[in-house]
């Protein structure tokens, strides 16, 4: 399962970040904005610098990105006290300067640190009006900063007119999309072989990692949740992997991560150890048929508050209990990004939507999920971009 070097380094293309950037300054003119502020420090919700410059924040390390409306980006990052670090791998396409300080969330006192650095760059335009990206992201502190030296700064929440143009993938981002959902299934059939009485449920993940790694993937979650047939077994992160499987054991397994260009898919099976019980294959193909409801209906112009609500009312009609969770929802370089199939997101979906949708039919017995990913296109959705069957995998 070793994949080239090439495969391995996975760039987006010059005409794509293009793409994205026509649109962002399309919309910046538009509302006179002078500056973007993009802000990440990790690799699982990080998506805006990604999306932005073709690059991660990662483990924590904040990443900062100032577009301006009539130049190239500048990134702030930590580093050495350095006002431009001129190595190589830091020139990528777009950047003009990659400036660094040694300022880290941990160390308080360096607080304003980025700030100072967003500053030499920010008052080159008197009143300029800022536009925030991802504003949950971006410090109190930084912004405090700035408006205590910069008072004449004006600041806008621009995030939700970035997600409008970021939720509709391109051509060349379904095809990364498209790579990214045959390393699940690569990873599925991986653990699939190797799953057996005798081993932790730990061992299950671990190898689920490994395969993913070795075949280009950068990040992601793998939950692996274990027990014997007859109660409820969701998905459960590493601290709780360490039981021994057994005979008549069922596993659920969820493998949520990115492929070689950092795109986010998510794959959720229903494994056995041995023949599943009946009411663990009814509650499977509960969630199954609830799955293909969500998907008749997804199409341009529907609210998911709309898919909530015929999801919900197939699995109480069938004994189950309503979805609670996050059930189905957008993904592109975040792990979850806009729209959330939840009542509250008032955003509609739309043609190049990557969407995962994962129903689950629960009791106070069973637990059965299912989850693939769908492209949203103008007639209703793509294909299933997973090829794994869609069944209780016995082993």
């Amino acid at each position: 399962m070793k994949n080239t070097e090439k495969e391995l380094i996975n760039r987006i293309s010059t005409s794509e970040l293009d793409r994205r950037w026509d649109a962002v300054r399309q919309m910046m003119n538009a509302n006179g904005i002078d500056y973007l502020i993009v802000r990440n420090d990790e690799d699982y919700l990080g998506g805006n610098i990604k999306w932005f410059c073709d690059t991660w924040a990662q483990n924590g390390y904040p990443l900062m990105a100032v577009f301006p409306v009539d130049d190239e980006i500048t990134l702030i990052a930590h580093g050495p006290d350095m006002e431009d670090d001129p190595s190589p791998k830091n020139q990528n396409y777009g950047i003009k300067a990659r400036l660094t300080a040694p300022h880290l969330p941990s160390l308080n006192y360096s607080a304003g640190y980025e700030a100072e650095l967003a500053m030499g760059i920010l008052k080159k335009k008197k009143g300029a009006l800022i536009g925030l990206v991802g504003k949950s992201f971006i410090p109190v502190s930084f912004i405090e900063h700035l408006q205590k030296h910069l008072p004449d700064l004006k600041f806008v929440d621009v995030t939700e007119l970035i997600d409008e143009i970021k939720v509709i993938k391109s051509p060349e981002e379904i095809a990364h999309i498209r790579v990214t959902a045959g390393l699940h299934d690569l990873v599925i059939e991986h653990i699939r072989k190797i799953i057996k009485p005798g081993i932790k449920a730990y061992e299950v993940y671990a190898e689920a990692r490994y395969a993913a790694t070795v075949n280009g993937s950068e990040q992601g979650i793998v939950m692996v949740g274990s027990g014997p047939s007859g109660s409820p077994i969701p998905f459960m992160g590493l601290p709780s992997q360490n039981r021994v499987l057994k005979e008549g054991d069922q596993l659920s397994v969820l493998i949520e991560i990115n492929g070689p260009s950092g795109f986010y898919a998510e794959i959720g099976r229903v494994f056995s150890i041995g023949e599943p019980s009946q009411e663990l294959h009814d509650a499977f193909e509960t969630s199954l048929e609830a799955q293909k409801i969500v998907l008749e209906m997804m199409r341009p112009g529907v609210s998911p508050k709309d898919l909530v609500d015929a999801s919900n009312n197939f699995l109480e009609k069938h004994g189950y209990f309503p979805e609670k969770r996050l059930f189905a929802h957008g993904q592109g370089y975040d792990l979850v990004e806009r729209p959330a199939i939840r009542a509250d997101d008032p955003m509609l979906l739309k043609a190049g939507m990557n969407i995962a949708v994962h129903p689950c039919a629960s009791n106070k017995s069973v637990w059965a999920v299912v989850c693939d990913n769908y492209i949203v296109t103008e007639g209703g959705v793509s294909e299933c971009l997973h090829k794994t069957p869609k069944e209780v995998i016995v082993v």
